[in-house]
């Protein structure tokens, strides 16, 4: 045996590698902040910003302030305590350096310096200190000004007092690692929203946030709630009609837990329940929620058969049937929360459950007997949902009996591809007969399934399942995915892992996908959530010159092609490609035009601006648009579904002046718009 062979099977404490102090971070990344994207560089926010909130919650801060800097600076202020900055004697070191440097270390576990915090672990500022290229951290206490500076973890000099301070509080400047992240770019108004959550959650907090950026406006936002919840709860439901104007709300203490609930009904068919642990939203529910749907159903139910609107021969409401329409926040704050991961998307704790049901079920149904109106209002909503439902069930079993009976006979209009490996397999769901024509006869038929669709689908957002499933383009998307729909939705039948819009680069190619995107994130959730949706991006010009033909995604890139294409004379290319624009918004009717340099010497351009895919020869859509190696398609994510919730709410509800105010605020930013 070699010694290469030798090393490789002698496995023995030689073998294992211990990372010591903030190592762990910078190896493993993702592990503690979920991601190196843009997820996990505002998450670095999230983790300081937690920390003022704790402060908040036990009572001794009122603010918390970030500001986005130049250079890519974040700074994050809170007016608490302040870091302690005496000597930690496990370590050795200030209590300050302690926090920052060592994972697990923080006033989180032994109950002296929270009662209730978001950060479990304690490694929220230490990672956020690992995984920065720099960070200063000043902390106002004792009448003094203590400050200390970092270089990707490393302590560059022992914390030291710089000076005098009747304030306390804390302050962390920090600038992310490039080294780490593939995104550096802060998103405003993502930076917005959360901040803006963490004041409604934590009643009588001030957040103020500044944007300071070079090259960005001057922005500066403050956001104060005395409501609570409550006032969160009327402001996801400020553009909705709705059943019950009291909103509902109860707050409680039960063994050292708080336990907050605040409910209203509106007129539409999706339910909006977000649930916060410590003020840390919790997207995958846990405890809480559990808690609170039983108890929600359970009393429900029992008011509507002590009121007799509910017959003895009726069927109970279920879960499904009381939470249409909802919007509802459960917000708990506990001693010792048990999260599932460090991102903290679940709760744990068994307890909660009971708390959780014990305190709203009591609360609601006497809620409910005060509130006869409605809660009149309210069961009549959830019956019409029950009625739906059934109506539903057997429009969907009607489906799936007559495809079984067909031997589950694929859509007449579906090419479908050859494998039947979901894995390697493309839907594309196509806009209008020609351009599915052109589709087809491009396509790899290998893997690629092209499923055209007639005109513009129903809006799902104003519709029920009963009303959908009669719609003929829905059913056959329905059985070409195979996977069924809603909560009978089952992700391992999906016959194609890629399911791909494509439709025209112009108002009603947008239209339809828009109506497609409302489809799927109301009806096929899991197909968006575990990345199987897409949009494909058709070219908008073709760019020739001579045999050599170029494709261009967008304004600016034909402007590149043409200057690429000029042979060295780039400024005055860029002036004829401005000329063309300028004659193309005179002469609309003309798709195809071309573009000449005025002196003798120049190079001839034909330039053709596609109005929709059924113009592109199957050729031309292939190697623009259906080519894995060439094309460009943008993947569907649903970040921050609360968000995604109340966009599709307001474009395709039925509040009008919502939608009218969100086109009149964004519509000069809409480019290559054909009317």
């Amino acid at each position: 045996m070699s010694k290469e062979q030798n090393k490789a099977t002698n496995y023995d404490a030689s073998a294992i590698t211990v990372l010591e102090g903030l190592d762990p971070v910078r190896k493993r990344p993702g592990m503690y902040i979920g991601s190196t994207g843009a997820a996990g560089l505002h998450h670095m926010i999230w983790e300081v910003v937690d920390n003022g909130i704790d402060e908040a919650m036990a009572g001794y801060a009122t603010e918390v302030g970030v500001t986005l800097l130049p250079d890519r600076m974040v700074e994050v202020t809170d007016n608490g305590r302040g870091i302690p900055v005496d000597i930690v004697k496990a370590t050795g070191l200030s209590a300050v350096e302690t926090v920052l440097t060592k994972l697990h270390a923080g006033g989180k576990f032994g109950g002296g310096g929270y009662k209730v915090s978001g950060g479990l672990h304690g490694v929220g500022v230490s990672v956020v200190n690992a995984l920065s290229e720099y960070l200063k951290v000043e902390v106002h206490l004792k009448g003094k000004i203590w400050k200390q500076e970092y270089k990707r973890g490393i302590p560059q000099y022992k914390l030291k007092a710089t000076g005098s301070s009747d304030k306390t509080g804390t302050i962390v400047t920090f600038k992310a690692d490039d080294q780490i992240f593939s995104e550096l770019e802060f998103n405003w108004g993502k930076i917005l929203d959360r901040l803006r959550q963490q004041a409604y959650l934590t009643k009588g907090i001030t957040i103020r946030v500044s944007d300071k950026r070079e090259d960005h406006h001057a922005k500066n936002f403050k956001f104060y709630f005395e409501g609570g919840i409550k006032a969160y709860v009327k402001a996801l439901n400020r553009n909705q009609e709705v059943k019950n104007e009291t909103i509902f709300y109860v707050e409680k203490e039960v063994n050292d837990a708080k336990i907050e609930v605040a409910l209203q009904y509106n007129n539409e068919y999706n339910e909006t329940v977000m649930t916060f642990a410590n003020n840390i939203h919790n997207p995958e529910g846990g405890t809480h929620m559990v808690g609170f749907k039983t108890a929600l159903t359970r009393t429900l139910n029992s008011y509507a058969r002590n009121q007799k609107i509910l017959k003895e021969k009726e069927e109970n409401l279920t879960g499904e049937d009381t939470r249409e329409g909802l919007t509802a926040i459960i917000s708990v704050k506990l001693t010792d929360p048990q999260f599932e991961g460090q991102t903290k998307g679940k709760l744990g704790n068994t307890e909660i459950k009971t708390y959780v049901e014990q305190v709203f079920g009591e609360a609601f149904s006497t809620f409910l007997e005060e509130h006869p109106k409605e809660a009149e209002a309210i069961i009549g909503k959830c019956i019409l949902a029950s009625q739906a439902r059934m109506a539903a069930r057997t429009a969907r079993a009607n489906i799936l009996r007559k495809g079984a009976l067909e031997g589950m006979t694929l859509p007449g209009k579906l090419a479908d591809c050859s494998s039947r490996k979901p894995a390697e397999c493309e839907l594309y769901i196509v806009e209008g007969d020609s351009a599915g024509g052109s589709a087809k006869q491009g396509r790899d038929r290998k893997f690629q399934a092209i499923l055209p669709l007639r005109g513009k689908i129903l809006n799902v957002e104003r519709a029920r399942l009963d009303k959908m499933l009669a719609n003929n383009e829905i059913k056959n998307l329905v059985i070409a995915l195979g996977t069924n729909i809603d909560d009978q939705f089952d992700l391992e039948k999906l016959r194609y892992h890629r399911v791909i819009i494509m439709t025209d680069a112009d108002v009603d190619g947008a239209h339809i996908r828009t109506l497609l995107l409302t489809l799927f994130f109301r009806h096929f959730t899991p197909l968006v959530t575990n990345g199987h949706l897409y949009i494909a991006q058709p070219p908008l010009y073709q760019i020739k010159k001579g045999t050599t033909a170029r494709y261009a995604y967008s304004d600016e890139e034909k402007k590149k092609i043409l200057i690429e294409m000029g042979g060295g004379v780039a400024e005055e290319i860029e002036e004829e490609a401005s000329e063309e624009d300028n004659s193309q918004d005179e002469e609309q009717e003309s798709e195809e035009q071309e573009v000449t340099e005025k002196k003798t010497k120049a190079p001839r351009f034909m330039i053709q601006r596609y109005k929709g895919l059924g113009e592109m020869n199957p050729e031309q859509l292939w190697n623009t648009t259906m080519d894995p190696t060439h094309r460009i398609t943008k993947q569907v994510t649903i970040e921050d579904a609360a968000q995604a919730n109340e966009v599709f709410e307001m474009l395709m509800g039925d509040n009008v002046a919502s939608r009218k105010h969100f086109i009149q605020t964004h519509a000069k930013k809409v480019e290559n718009l054909d009317i």
